[in-house]
């Protein structure tokens, strides 16, 4: 592995079940700009169906203060492990890194589950920031989910 390639990663816990919040983040993701307005812009289908392995879906999310612009090709989806895999094929990420994938598990507990997310990426150069702002708003991307559920 490079220097220049790393990974950030953070554990939420939701009182969500992992199914509900799967559904939601994987399966009705066309609802997270109403869901999540803090950090979620618009989210728009460009080739493929929800839910399914090899969709194409720009993101359009606020970070750091602006817009930010992501066209990702869903690259794994998992039901069984209630997994997702997401690669950056386009957008402003790769102004900054020569790659970008995101990575997303909920693990079921005894009462609501663990929302695992990761971030991988290789830098263009050394000077580029490791991206701890986006693991910022993913963390609250997630509890905004959680809280539209467990209002019901």
């Amino acid at each position: 592995m490079s220097s220049l390639a790393g990974k950030v990663e953070t554990d939420i816990l939701i009182d969500t079940s992992a199914e509900e919040f799967y559904d939601v983040f994987c399966i009705r993701t066309h609802q997270m700009a109403n869901i999540c307005p803090k950090v979620i812009d618009s989210v728009d289908l460009l080739e493929g169906e929800w839910g399914t392995e090899g969709s194409i879906i720009l993101w359009k999310f606020l970070v750091d203060g602006r817009i930010h612009v992501s066209k990702e090709v869903v690259e794994t989806l998992n039901k069984e492990d209630y997994s997702i895999t997401c690669k950056v094929i386009e957008g402003d990420l790769l102004q900054h890194f020569k790659s970008f994938k995101f990575i997303v598990q909920v693990t079921p507990k005894d009462k609501g589950s663990v929302v695992h997310w990761a971030m991988e990426y290789e830098k263009q150069h050394d000077h580029i920031p490791d991206p701890h702002s986006m693991i910022q708003a993913a963390t609250v991307m997630v509890e905004d989910i959680d809280a539209h559920i467990t209002r019901g």
